[in-house]
């Protein structure tokens, strides 16, 4: 059985859509009969790698998944953290030798089109249940 970390943010919290994502996330997990043992929340995706890491240190993890929703504001600064993010998470999965699924939805997203995809949670989490399966 494969075991998961999930990173979850939480810069959107008064908008379900990460929670949404968090659901999608735990519902394929049972479905493909993987467990979620710990699940850390974050202030935002920026902030994901830093708990991906420590997640990806354990040695009951063989996989984690991050899960957020980066929604465009009146600048370019939803690019920046999304760019931040996905570095960081690949550096962890690399470092670590983890897989670490990318499931941060974003940047130049609109409220709608977020909501549209809260279903990258379940795609996150089926994408580190096969590394984790085929490593």
């Amino acid at each position: 059985m494969v075991t998961l970390g999930l990173v979850v943010a939480q810069f959107n919290k008064d908008r379900p859509i990460t929670h949404e994502m968090e659901e999608y996330a735990r519902d394929a997990a049972a479905e493909r009969g993987a467990e979620i043992v710990e699940t850390i929340e974050v202030p935002g995706s920026y902030d994901t790698p830093l708990a991906a890491d420590r997640l990806a240190r354990r040695d009951d993890v063989d996989a984690v998944v991050a899960i957020g929703a980066i929604i465009t504001g009146d600048t370019n600064h939803d690019e920046v953290i999304a760019d931040a993010a996905a570095q960081g998470l690949t550096d962890v999965s690399l470092d670590r030798d983890t897989p670490v699924a990318l499931g941060i939805i974003g940047p130049g997203m609109s409220q709608d089109e977020a909501e549209a995809r809260i279903d990258y949670g379940a795609a996150a989490t089926h994408s580190a249940i096969d590394m984790a399966e085929q490593l």
